[in-house]
């Protein structure tokens, strides 16, 4: 007999998340207290969250194994999108990255990266992958819109396409000798990029060099790095207090309410604030991580491990970032950055990871049943 869904229900994976993005919403709102042009990002933020959550609960009833069957056709849509976005997108900051949609704006290579998990998950229990030629239409499938968001520029979301490829290579491949193989190509294609002069903007590598050494450039590439550590740092245990602290009042931080939200929280907040939203997200990637046991066939188990990488990826490197452990590379903080393509995307995953574990005992008792 199955379980009532609520007894099932992944409840800390769906009240997580919710708990960040109110903690993000009072961020951003003091990030932004002083900033004419951006005083109305929380507001949006608010619109932003409850459209995710609705999404979230949305993606959290639909059967998991749809989307192996709709993988084509939304990775159809979505490289046509990152295409149009050569063309005809919306440029700030230097980059074409969106849409612009009335007063809103959407971002494409944001739910790209949802996208690129099924397909590569459908992909990967097409065969059996025992030699290391068959990878050949997996890593295509991922180059070309990988290749598409680079040239946008967006280094940070092509990274973490990586990171969804490889982790869903090392559960999908039968043999780790061709997983190997794979870090050995990545390992070489990285060091031809990072080599080369005309893959990567002047910028992008400005700011690899400035992880490597922080004095190189403090008052111009470097300066982001610089006075973010001095406002995690300047927190100390308890913070300056919520709209007292100067780094983050005074914008010496530039993307306080995106990129570097994770400054406000260290500074106004201090160290047991960021422990505390450090654990809520240690509660998040634990919980997504029972998608990955629960789940009872191979394109659940390899779309959670992809999801999940998704997720823990930005966490680490955003927060890594801000810091000084990671180079600045410019992704969002999840659940908490300001932004309604990152956000919603983000709790369309979640829904996807609390419908893998729904589905668990559906499928042993259903399956039996129909066999029976």
């Amino acid at each position: 007999m199955e379980r009532p869904w609520y007894t099932r229900f992944n409840w800390p994976l769906a009240i997580a998340p919710v708990l960040v993005t109110m903690l993000g919403i009072v961020f951003i709102r003091s990030a932004t207290l002083h900033n004419h042009y951006a005083a109305d990002e929380w507001r949006k933020q608010l619109l932003y969250g409850a459209v995710g959550i609705g999404l979230m609960l949305g993606t959290a009833f639909i059967d998991y194994r749809i989307w192996r069957r709709w993988a084509l056709p939304l990775y159809i849509v979505t490289v046509a999108l990152l295409v149009f976005i050569g063309f005809k997108g919306h440029s700030a900051l230097g980059a074409a990255r969106w849409i612009q949609l009335g007063p809103f704006q959407f971002q494409p290579s944001e739910p790209a990266k949802v996208v690129l998990a099924i397909s590569i998950a459908a992909l990967l229990c097409r065969g059996s992958f025992r030699k290391i030629q068959e990878l050949w239409l997996p890593l295509v499938a991922v180059a070309i819109p990988a290749v598409l968001i680079l040239k946008q520029p967006d280094l940070g979301t092509t990274l973490v396409i990586g990171a969804i490829l490889s982790a869903e290579l090392y559960f999908g491949l039968p043999n780790l000798i061709d997983f190997g193989l794979y870090v050995g190509g990545v390992a070489s294609a990285a060091a031809y990029v990072l080599a080369s002069e005309h893959i990567l903007k002047p910028f992008q590598r400005a700011r690899l060099m400035v992880f490597l050494d922080p004095k190189l450039d403090p008052q111009g590439v470097g300066y982001n790095l610089k006075q973010s550590q001095i406002a995690v740092g300047s927190g100390e245990w308890f913070g300056k207090g919520l709209f007292h602290g100067t780094q983050t009042q005074l914008a010496f931080v530039p993307e306080n309410s995106r990129d570097f939200i994770f400054t406000a929280v260290g500074e106004e907040a201090g160290f047991a604030g960021a422990i505390v939203l450090l654990a809520l997200y240690a509660i998040t990637i634990g919980a997504a991580m029972r998608a990955v046991l629960a789940a009872k066939d191979r394109f659940g188990v390899l779309l959670a491990v992809g999801l999940v990488a998704m997720l823990a990826f930005h966490i680490v490197v955003n927060v890594g970032m801000t810091i000084g452990i990671m180079p600045i590379t410019g992704i969002p903080l999840p659940f908490m950055s300001y932004g309604g393509s990152a956000l919603m995307t983000d709790y369309i995953a979640v829904g996807i990871l609390i419908n893998i574990v729904l589905q668990k005992d559906r499928l042993v008792f259903g399956d039996a049943a129909r066999r029976a």
